[in-house]
């Protein structure tokens, strides 16, 4: 098993998106890149400890490649607008590809530049790059919460 971590905006919806994907085994809604150990949602959400929220991912490389949850990633959120997704805003929902490894930071940068490239955004890529740190699960309320909610695939 491989591990990823990727901050999209709301954790919910990225977490339901990642785990409609083939080979990803394991998702868990949660908090990296910030100072504060073990963050609540609500110390998160003040804008003071610096954490996204973001969803870390157990998957199967045989069966889906990293390159291939980058694309799931891009084509998740609107990676132009910066420490924001629609009407969720605050640094806690900025867009953040968390490496774990050289060989992910170096295909994370590659994905990134392809895509700015494209020009299939007007606007440029403000998706960070960032090492990953200490990943702290959020409350179990959060955890599957569209699923646990009846929601499916309704994103801003």
């Amino acid at each position: 098993m491989q591990e990823a971590t990727f901050g999209a905006g709301c954790f919910w919806g990225v977490q339901y998106d990642f785990d409609q994907v083939n080979g990803v085994v394991r998702t868990t809604a949660g908090y990296m890149g910030g100072s504060k150990e073990n963050p609540t949602y609500e110390e998160v959400c003040s804008n003071t400890t610096g954490h996204a929220e973001v969803v870390h991912l157990e998957f199967d490389e045989n069966i889906v490649t990293y390159e291939e949850l980058l694309n799931v990633f891009w084509k998740m959120h609107d990676p132009t607008q910066k420490n924001r997704q629609g009407v969720d805003i605050g640094l806690q929902y900025r867009s953040v590809i968390f490496y774990h490894t050289a060989e992910q930071k170096k295909k994370a940068e590659e994905s990134k530049q392809k895509l700015e490239e494209s020009e299939v955004f007007k606007k440029p890529i403000a998706t960070q790059i960032e090492k990953a740190s200490i990943f702290y699960p959020a409350e179990e309320y959060h955890q599957e919460y569209f699923k646990k909610n009846g929601v499916t695939g309704c994103r801003i």
